[in-house]
């Protein structure tokens, strides 16, 4: 039973296991016991990229070699991750009226250590981390009975979760989609300049500066090492990062098996900065 869905893609989670801590009650859905992979409701249809442009447009020919335009649910640069007959996996919507059914999930690709797959959905990690929580992965997060989602804090912004629980501090979870990989096995965040990353980093802190807890999560969703900040991509990010732990941000980092099936969260990665 799963408690989080996806504007695009439906998940069911199959076969709950014993949590190892207390349920958590997520508004607006039923109480949660147990995780398991999140699985993608109907089975993805395989094809190659022919282009991604306009940031959130991409050309993919079929194995039937129908050649469609999918959505791109990622607002990155997807460095290494867009060269042309790389191998790709599409959910598709019966959503009546969708100007676009088909959107782009998976694709395969080589960092230098073999073909390995990489979920490029940015819409899927809040959810995914949600599951975790629920599941009791993360110990930071034990004692925590209610979740919230993308609750109003800072200036004009909202939390991507927010925990709270009795005689707790509340709890301010911003998440990351983390999918670059320059050396194998190091992945790294942000693939573009993110000033939007840049001010959730400060606005954490200031929650901090307030009595409240805030974690950065930075989900990959792939294979990986270990994780560190790209900042020869955005040096006022890995500044802002720099500037939110010292004042009593923490941040973890998750790598994720991701295959056409689904996305599970495999271990927990060292954050290198």
């Amino acid at each position: 039973m799963g408690f989080m869905k996806s504007a695009t893609v439906d998940w069911q989670v199959e076969s709950p296991f014993s949590p190892r801590h207390v349920p958590v009650r997520v508004d607006g859905f039923a109480e949660t016991t147990g995780t398991s992979p999140m699985k993608f409701a109907a089975p993805l249809t395989p094809g190659r990229l022919i282009r991604r442009y306009k940031r959130f447009l991409s050309d993919m020919r079929l194995d039937t070699g129908e050649e469609i335009t999918a959505h791109c649910a990622n607002p990155g640069a997807m460095l290494g991750l867009l060269k042309e007959g790389n191998r790709v996996w599409l959910s598709k919507s019966d959503k009546p009226g969708r100007k676009l059914p088909w959107s782009w999930e998976v694709v395969e690709t080589d960092f230098g250590r073999g073909p390995e797959y990489v979920g490029i959905n940015t819409s899927h990690p809040n959810a995914i981390v949600a599951e975790a929580i629920a599941a009791g992965f993360f110990p930071e997060f034990a004692g925590y009975d209610k979740l919230r989602r993308e609750v109003k804090y800072g200036q004009n912004s909202r939390v991507d979760i927010l925990l709270e629980g009795e005689g707790l501090p509340p709890h301010y979870v911003e998440i990351k989609n983390v999918h670059m990989m320059r050396k194998p096995g190091l992945a790294e965040f942000p693939d573009s300049v993110t000033a939007r990353g840049a001010k959730h980093l400060r606005e954490l802190a200031e929650m901090v500066e307030q009595g409240h807890r805030a974690t950065m999560v930075y989900l990959i969703q792939m294979q990986a090492d270990a994780f560190t900040l790209a900042a020869d991509i955005d040096p006022a990010y890995a500044a802002a990062f720099r500037d939110a732990t010292a004042r009593g941000v923490e941040a973890l980092a998750v790598c994720c098996e991701a295959t056409p099936e689904g996305v599970e969260i495999a271990r927990r990665v060292p954050v290198a900065i």
